[in-house]
């Protein structure tokens, strides 16, 4: 029987999670469970993330690992993105059990991603991935032009509910940029819409591999703010966010323009997204690439 981490119980998503705090009771036995079924022997302590438990596990030679997560988790979704990508830029899928929302993965480092690496060569990394990611994409996979319609008629509102957080002028690009690329015409091919340096696990199949991918298809660098924001405090100055954003739109292929417009679109969205949670740091930092590229 594995034993849960503290520091998995100490996660704030179950303060006041009743259902969450019994999942975590029954963790071990889930477990337990899930090895019987498909034929796996724990091999090593388990780690986590702020919602998944993952854990080492060995069938036969091959080197796996489990992964539950907690009920009222979109694992079906999940799934049906690593089957579309089917280890191209991703971590492998190797079996599923959505109703028990466990998958089984290949076994990457989880001690090592992009966000231990040097700023400007992860950067390059995940340029390239977008790259990778970019395979045909299934018709009814969240287009990046419906996500900018949706910000376009929601902005203005959110903003007055918020008080109005950011000058008139920004909203004003921001909503203007959401309506053109809600007109444009995009690709058909796959994107990763929450593509970070944490996100990355280094491999033995490949040196980076994509863990979580959320699948969309359209423009392949829709998530370059979270790119940028997510190592943002490694970049004193604006001369330094132009350069790591150049750097990406170099290394990934993608038109400047269109990417400073989803720059501008992703962070305006979650800086109003944070106000409404209570954030505290990461809209000031969407706050900063607004400054830069509204």
């Amino acid at each position: 029987m594995i034993t849960v981490p503290p520091s998995f119980r100490a996660v704030p998503r179950w303060w006041h999670d009743d259902a969450g705090r019994g999942w975590l009771d029954d963790l071990p036995a889930r477990v337990a469970a899930r090895c019987a079924a498909w034929g796996l022997a724990v091999d090593g302590e388990p780690t986590h993330g702020s919602n998944a438990l993952v854990v080492p596990v060995r069938r036969g030679d091959e080197r796996l690992a489990l992964r539950l997560a907690p009920p009222g988790d979109d694992v079906a979704t999940e799934v049906r993105a690593l089957r579309v990508w089917a280890g191209r830029g991703t971590v492998l899928l190797v079996d599923a059990d959505e109703g028990e929302g466990a998958t089984l993965l290949e076994r990457l480092d989880g001690g090592r991603s992009l966000a231990d690496e040097p700023l400007d060569a992860a950067i390059e990394v995940l340029a390239g991935l977008t790259r990778t990611l970019a395979v045909p994409a299934p018709d009814d996979a969240p287009s990046t032009a419906g996500i900018a319609a949706g910000l376009a008629e929601s902005f203005p509102r959110e903003w007055s509910a918020l008080g109005e957080p950011l000058p008139a002028r920004q909203l004003d690009v921001a909503t203007a940029l959401a309506a053109e690329r809600a007109a444009a015409q995009t690709s058909s091919l796959a994107v990763d819409g929450d593509l970070h340096h944490a996100q990355v696990l280094a491999g033995t199949r490949a040196p980076w591999l994509v863990v979580d991918p959320v699948l969309w298809r359209g423009d392949p660098e829709a998530d370059l703010a979270r790119v940028l924001w997510t190592r943002l405090d490694e970049l004193p100055t604006e001369a330094a966010v132009v350069v790591a954003f150049d750097a990406f739109v170099r290394a990934a292929g993608v038109p400047r323009e269109r990417a400073r417009a989803w720059v501008v679109l992703r962070a305006t969205s979650y800086l109003l997204w944070g106000l409404t949670h209570g954030l505290t740091e990461d809209p000031v930092r969407c706050r900063r690439l607004l400054d830069v590229f509204a």
